[in-house]
């Protein structure tokens, strides 16, 4: 993590918890580097297992869901549910990401356009920070696999068929 984002994102954690009188816990700051030393999207099993391979600071996961939702109140991290998981990341740019359906690959892209579209966006009594788009399809990954099963059909249908002439 860059010095002057972990200095930024410390101190809005230092004074959440000074302000309303809550411990500051070795836990709590190691989560905090862990987050931000992430690239992309974690679950909270991901960041355990870091937590304890890398940093060799176990946490319990009640604690690992607990300081990710104080977190989450504070928009230093944002909790995504993709297709019955949810992922959590680095609160910051705006962008969008594209879901498979079918294999679950969640992949993010940029989207010049809808950025430019919503930046221009005019809302009543709204403060907009950000936004996040979910596109859902399917991965050339799976639209290969289900081309092939296709074309596998199509061929045992037609031998099928050849072979009751």
């Amino acid at each position: 993590m860059k010095d002057s984002v972990k200095a930024a994102v410390e101190q809005i954690l230092d004074s959440y918890l000074e302000v309303n009188n809550h411990r500051k816990t070795p836990e709590r700051y190691a989560i905090l580097d862990a987050v931000y030393s992430t690239d992309g999207h974690f679950t909270l099993d991901e960041l355990g297992e870091k937590l304890a391979t890398e940093y060799k600071f176990p946490v319990s996961r009640a604690t690992l869901y607990n300081t990710l939702n104080l977190f989450m109140e504070l928009r230093l991290v944002i909790r995504h549910r993709f297709q019955g998981t949810t992922s959590y990341e680095v609160y910051g740019e705006s962008h969008s990401h594209q879901i498979c359906t079918m294999c679950g690959k969640v992949t993010e892209v940029k989207t010049p356009e809808v950025t430019k579209a919503i930046d221009a966006l005019r809302l009543k009594r709204f403060r907009k920070d950000g936004f996040t788009l979910y596109i859902y399809g399917i991965c050339s990954t799976c639209q290969a696999k289900l081309t092939r099963k296709m074309n596998t059909k199509k061929t045992t249908k037609t031998d099928n068929d050849n072979e009751s002439r």
